[in-house]
């Protein structure tokens, strides 16, 4: 059984604190897959991988390591987040089910509540109730509304207490299938040009199905962001996004200056956009020379 965990926590700027989370998650046995800080959100996203025991372990050891580290009172970045362990999606690889990866959630959320003290909400598959899937619906607030939210009873966590924790917040546990953070940086500052283009995909507001999108400013650089999550690559791949993104822009006078894919993607994604970008005819993924020597590898 190969699941993978893809962690977000509120801090892409301390280094030192980036590493120690880092060797506690290679301390438990879990590969480590990739770590991606980004200092303008001052968040950071792991991907690691493992057995399910592993994958579990390593979670918890990242709760340990980040919640005694940071102090979201203290915390400021352009992302919206709830928590110093924001959110942990757990994905089926190989040989794991959704059911597996819901179960882990469900024993990871409830242990770290009891050791920390701390809200846990499940989403996406984990979900306690529909209203929950969305990660944008737990997270709306974000960590300084969290209090008056947590005094709803409709909002009551999961697991643990509902008051925040004074440092770490809360955090949302959870399943789901695998996706990709994508973001399309526009060469310029005019943050409602960005947040009209992310009203324009978004499938909340009508634009494209397994698209959530929101407009970032990112200010060290005088530059702004559509900052998006892509649920299912193969019925709204990033080519369309793009390509979407890019007339939207056009209307406003406004060019695309980069795209850029937060933590890892899989190959057949970049593949669909090569052979769309390339108007390849007949074109299949087994053209590729390293699928075929890890078909030979595995045979």
């Amino acid at each position: 059984m190969l699941i993978e965990c893809i962690p977000n926590i509120s801090e892409g700027r301390r280094t030192d604190v980036l590493d120690a989370c880092a060797e506690a998650i290679r301390a438990t046995g879990a590969a480590l897959l990739d770590v991606k800080p980004d200092a303008t959100h001052n968040r950071t996203v792991y991907s690691f991988a493992g057995n399910r025991d592993q994958v579990r372990a390593a979670a918890l050891a990242l709760f340990d390591k980040a919640i005694a580290s940071i102090d979201l009172r203290s915390h400021s970045g352009e992302h919206p987040r709830i928590g110093a362990v924001d959110v942990v999606p757990f994905v089926p690889i190989e040989e794991a089910t959704m059911a597996d990866c819901v179960a882990l959630a469900r024993d990871v959320g409830a242990a770290v509540a009891a050791k920390h003290h701390l809200p846990v909400f499940l989403y996406e598959e984990a979900a306690s109730a529909p209203a929950r899937r969305n990660l944008e619906d737990i997270r709306r607030g974000e960590f300084e509304g969290l209090g008056e939210k947590l005094e709803d009873p409709a909002w009551h966590p999961d697991f643990g207490p509902a008051i925040p924790h004074a440092s770490a917040g809360a955090s949302v546990v959870g399943a789901r299938t695998a996706l990709i953070a994508y973001n399309i940086n526009l060469a310029t500052n005019r943050l409602d040009v960005a947040k009209k283009i992310a009203t324009a995909i978004r499938q909340s507001s009508g634009g494209f199905r397994y698209v959530k999108a929101m407009g970032l400013a990112l200010e060290d650089r005088g530059i702004v962001q559509v900052s998006m999550n892509l649920t299912n690559f193969e019925k709204t791949p990033i080519f369309r996004v793009f390509e979407t993104v890019k007339r939207e822009a056009d209307r406003y006078g406004v060019q695309v200056l980069e795209s850029e894919i937060v933590g890892l993607v899989p190959s057949a994604a970049l593949t669909a956009s090569a052979a769309w970008y390339l108007q390849l005819e007949g074109f299949s993924g087994d053209q590729v020379l390293e699928n075929q020597l890890r078909k030979k590898a595995t045979t």
